[in-house]
């Protein structure tokens, strides 16, 4: 059979989608949202939002596995909404206001990692300024945009390398908690910490958004899964192995860093995983991790620009979006329109403050995507029998209700300015369709 020179290559085995989609978890978040969500809720009862965040993330994962397993193509919920929703009336519209969402919302995602980047590396460049630190996070998105201009092959061995000095980070974080761990300094609970007021499960909405911004990830190989092998065997496992083995990584590095330091300072610090290491093995080892953490940081930008910038080619190839998305790099065979626009909108938000760009990201993403899909799934096992679905959801519909009562609970209490942003964006982009569908008719 002749190859197709405008498809992509399909090269990326089980430990390359695990690798991917854990080095997309396992970033700059943990060590730069500690201390936001240790905030939220004002002590280490914030581990409740780790808690529910990890029940959250197992349950859209079910989700996603079974989507993606049906419907093993580029392009993540695009596709999927596509699929689900063809031949209605909305069967254009509801995609394309993904993509639209998506192109400012996988940015800001994106950015996020580079603003922790910059953040760690004022370790080390004490009077850095506010014009260095974003001279730095462009320069780290700039570093990414590059590392990402090649073909497919050469970025699965690269995801193998970030992979595994993410797993290093994360076991020398733990290791040098579990000697220096005491559960007096992890367990100091304020006198109001479990009373259940208002500020309490406001609170804990800011802990869970916090939780599920550092489990985002987990659905990345779904987003390049045309270049996945045998994507209905893989992608379900990736999806699970990953989930899993975060939620656990979390858990005990969090618990190890707030029995080390103790948690009124944490929610203070700038670069909390570098104080810990000095107070748990001393003042040698904190530059040390901190490089380690520059590399994860790199890591987690590599793999999301990777899978963000499959949606909208995916979405231009299928003639729903803008046509100029669609193209690909003659000799690398990647998308090289949609890799240039997605890195320079990163590099471009990477000058936002860090707690604007968490609320903006996921409040953007949450009714356009996660939402949609889970309605998506539904609809796709009532109306669309004729799909295959090699992997089911355990024990529907328990998980899809589970996390579709999160991902609500979360948007709701995420604060009234966001909730406008995320209903505007959408609102911009019925404008947007509107534009392109003239465009399209030309």
């Amino acid at each position: 059979m002749r190859e197709d020179k405008h498809a992509l290559v399909r090269s990326l085995g089980l430990l390359e989608a695990t690798a991917l989609n854990m080095s997309n978890m396992v970033g700059i978040g943990p060590f730069i949202t500690i201390p936001l969500i240790i905030a939220a809720m004002g002590g280490p009862q914030c581990m409740i939002g780790w808690a529910i965040g990890t029940v959250i993330a197992v349950s859209d994962g079910l989700v996603w596995a079974e989507l993606a397993a049906a419907m093993p193509g580029v392009g993540g919920t695009f596709l999927y909404l596509k699929e689900s929703l063809a031949g209605t009336r909305v069967g254009r519209l509801i995609p394309f206001l993904f993509v639209w969402q998506f192109v400012f919302s996988g940015p800001l995602e994106i950015a996020s990692g580079y603003i922790g980047f910059a953040q760690y590396v004022s370790y080390f460049w004490r009077d850095m300024g506010p014009w260095e630190t974003r001279a730095v996070a462009a320069g780290a998105g700039v570093l990414v945009t590059a590392m990402l201009y090649r073909n497919i092959r050469s970025i699965g061995r690269l995801t193998l390398i970030l992979w595994a000095g993410m797993l290093l980070t994360v076991v020398v974080m733990i290791a040098a908690g579990i000697g220096r761990f005491d559960a007096r300094i992890a367990f100091d609970f304020p006198p109001d910490a479990f009373q259940l007021s208002r500020g309490f499960f406001l609170g804990l909405g800011g802990a869970m958004l916090i939780a599920m911004y550092d489990f985002l990830g987990y659905y990345d190989v779904c987003l390049v899964a045309g270049e996945v092998r045998e994507p209905a065997r893989v992608i379900p496992k990736a999806i699970l192995i990953s989930v899993v083995a975060v939620a656990a990584i979390y858990a005990v590095m969090n618990l190890a860093i707030m029995g080390v330091v103790p948690w009124r300072e944490a929610m203070q610090s700038k670069f909390i995983a570098a104080e810990f290491m000095e107070r748990a093995v001393g003042g040698w080892a904190a530059p040390a991790v901190t490089i380690l953490i520059l590399w994860t940081s790199l890591a987690s930008c590599f793999a999301l620009t990777l899978g963000s910038s499959r949606i909208p080619y995916a979405a231009a190839v299928d003639g729903f979006f803008f046509r100029s998305f669609g193209k690909l790099h003659e000799r690398g065979r990647f998308p090289t329109v949609s890799v240039l626009v997605m890195g320079g909108l990163s590099i471009a938000a990477s000058v936002l403050p860090l707690e604007a760009v968490l609320p903006a990201l996921m409040t953007a993403r949450i009714l356009a995507q996660f939402l949609a899909q889970i309605a998506a799934v539904h609809w796709l096992r009532t109306r669309r029998p004729d799909i295959e679905r090699p992997f089911r959801i355990w024990l529907y519909p328990l998980p899809a209700v589970l996390a579709f009562a999160g991902w609500c609970y979360i948007f709701a209490t995420s604060g009234w300015m966001y909730v406008l942003y995320g209903l505007a964006t959408l609102a911009a982009g019925l404008a947007a369709f509107a534009i392109w569908r003239r465009i399209e008719s030309i």
